[in-house]
């Protein structure tokens, strides 16, 4: 009886150890640094040169297009 006793104990010491895991610490990482609030606002740039004219448009030639949309396709399930 004691041995059944002394043996049943070793045993469940034994498993108790198995199940027991070290704990583990995360060390945080170092935080980036953030960026400080906006500077004032710098001085306005120069006006740039005039670009040149655009030619004269054509007038049209009487005709219409008329471009139609391509048929709705049946939908998918």
């Amino acid at each position: 009886m004691n041995r059944v006793l002394l043996t049943a104990t070793l045993l469940a010491a034994l498993c108790i150890a198995g199940c027991d895991k070290p704990t583990v610490v995360n060390v945080p990482a170092v935080p980036a640094a953030a960026p400080g609030p906006a500077g004032p606002a710098g001085a306005t740039g120069a006006t740039g040169a005039t670009g040149s004219p655009g030619e004269a448009g054509k007038p049209g030639d009487g005709t219409t297009v008329i471009v139609t949309p391509p048929a709705a396709s049946a939908p998918t399930n």
